[in-house]
């Protein structure tokens, strides 16, 4: 089984992804951290350097070489993974059961605010800015992350919960 998780940034993908890998005991993979492997650049410098067009590009080919894969694995995306090329469509695969971590807007704020520096997105805002700046993002990136297998709400949950919610979603 492949499992994806995917939803916006501060979500909690990477954390949940770690745990729910190890109480599963399969491996997990960030995929901006594997993309960062194989540029041998921080996701940072190649938005700065190359652009997100590049970025995006690069992102679906990782992407798709990691679900060729035959191993069981799970896999945090990047929050606008889905929404680029056919990366949505990658994930009705047969052997897929793709996640979204769904959080409200003041939960993305209160993670995000303090997260800017390492955010390429977020450099330029402040409180106010960035709950619009998500807000417009979540509708624009609402359909594409309604394309998976389940929905997860993680407000106000423990990553052990959101682990044990997703666990018995696979039973």
């Amino acid at each position: 089984m492949k499992i994806i998780l995917l939803g916006y940034m501060g979500c909690g993908k990477s954390v949940i992804g770690t745990f729910l890998a190890e109480k599963l005991q399969i491996p997990f993979y960030d995929l901006d951290r594997e993309i960062e492997k194989e540029t041998q650049k921080s996701i940072a410098e190649l938005f700065q350097t190359k652009g997100e067009i590049y970025f995006r590009k690069i992102e679906n080919e990782v992407l798709k070489t990691f679900l060729a894969k035959d191993n069981d694995f799970v896999l945090s995306l990047g929050g606008g993974t889905p929404c680029y090329y056919s990366n949505h469509e990658l994930l009705l695969q047969e052997d897929v059961f793709s996640i979204y971590l769904k959080a409200s807007v003041d939960t993305l704020v209160s993670r995000l605010i303090n997260e800017k520096a390492q955010r390429p997105l977020l450099h330029n805002q402040d409180e106010v800015s960035l709950k619009d700046f998500i807000n417009k993002h979540l509708f624009d990136r609402n359909f594409y992350y309604h394309q998976v297998t389940k929905i997860v709400t993680v407000d106000d949950k423990s990553v052990e919960q959101i682990a044990d919610e997703i666990k018995a979603l696979l039973a």
